[in-house]
């Protein structure tokens, strides 16, 4: 199996470290993240959803034209934009970026977060909703002829789209680790995406998962976020990250951010899960980042040398990963960072992982 990693670009400077800085929509640092990452050698640039944050298809719009090789990753939480048109504006967004879009399904874990939009459904009746929505979009882009649609959540008569995806099929992504997730995810996912959990629970969820997509003769693929921390050494990387940690309570302390301290969504309450295992948890995996957010976002690190992490993301890739989502705290200096050892590295070394397997 060979891998991917993807990158994820915000719409302005920020992280955890440091406070939102330039225009809220910023232009220049759009395009020169999303072109680092290419030349760093990323497959894929996630574009994430907030609730009150710039539109995700403009971000990517942007990035797309600013790069030739690298592909997207596009959050979108149905619910909404009625999936009929949500068909066609992600049809439009493939053929402008010469078919490499894909698509990251979000269902919402937080009524708060939801709400803010006008969305008052409870957390399973989302993952209704989603199952309907990504019926109907795989309709409008399979169908050649106008149809009609009556479920539980949409209705549609002589729905048609004269523009389909450049690809036969957008790939999807899917989020979410609640029960109804993992049953939505077992049917529609070519990718099913965690947070960087240990690998005790990051083997339990593909379990599951794999038994799901199993019911409907499906395989599917799976990605794991992590926020890595490399240095030249193992200690370097110790105090990198401890310096991370105290410039991240400061930085909530001086803003006066209040962060809920249970966030509702089953991953946030699997990351703290991971949280109470201890701050490092199977060598490499480093949770005071999580702590600090309550588990609010992906948020769990690998520490070490490029060496070290590399075998740690090959730990993860024995067992079944694919996919790895990588970020760093310095959103645009990591991933230079990133592209000089720790990708090529990693993927030399499944490489010859793969060439011991044929041999055997």
């Amino acid at each position: 199996m060979s891998i991917q990693f993807i990158g994820m670009i915000g719409h302005r400077l920020s992280s955890e470290v440091i406070a939102p800085q330039g225009p809220v929509f910023d232009k220049n640092f759009i395009v020169r993240s999303a072109q680092v990452h290419e030349e760093a050698g990323f497959d894929r640039l996630l574009v994430g959803h907030w609730s009150d944050q710039p539109d995700g298809f403009l971000v990517t719009a942007l990035a797309g034209l600013s790069t030739s090789r690298i592909n997207f990753l596009l959050a979108h939480r149905p619910g909404f934009v009625a999936p009929t048109l949500a068909a066609r504006k992600l049809a439009s967004l493939d053929h402008l970026l010469d078919g490499r879009l894909a698509l990251h399904v979000i269902s919402g874990g937080s009524d708060t977060e939801q709400r803010k939009d006008g969305d008052w459904l409870d957390h399973d009746q989302r993952y209704s909703r989603t199952d309907e929505f990504l019926r109907v979009i795989k309709q409008v882009w399979n169908s050649a002829e106008p149809f009609d649609h009556e479920g539980e959540h949409y209705r549609a008569e002589k729905a048609f789209s004269a523009i389909k995806p450049q690809q036969s099929k957008l790939p999807i992504y899917f989020g979410g680790s609640s029960p109804a997730a993992v049953k939505v995810a077992g049917e529609h996912a070519d990718v099913y995406a965690l947070w960087g959990e240990s690998l005790e629970q990051t083997r339990e969820t593909i379990e599951k998962v794999r038994a799901e997509a199993a019911r409907h003769g499906r395989e599917v693929k799976f990605s794991v976020s992590f926020r890595p921390i490399v240095a030249a050494t193992e200690e370097a990387a110790w105090a990198k990250a401890d310096d991370i940690l105290q410039r991240a309570r400061e930085r909530l302390e001086r803003s006066g951010a209040v962060l809920p301290n249970k966030p509702e969504s089953v991953g946030a309450q699997r990351l703290r899960e991971t949280v109470a295992k201890g701050d490092r948890v199977d060598k490499r995996l480093w949770t005071s980042i999580a702590k600090v957010v309550g588990g609010a976002h992906n948020s769990t690190a690998l520490v070490g040398t490029p060496e070290q992490v590399a075998d740690a993301f090959l730990d993860y890739y024995d067992l079944g990963v694919t996919t790895f989502l990588i970020r760093g705290f310095d959103p645009v200096e990591d991933a230079i960072e990133y592209g000089r050892e720790l990708l090529p590295l990693t993927r030399a070394k499944v490489a010859e992982r793969q060439k011991q397997a044929a041999v055997a």
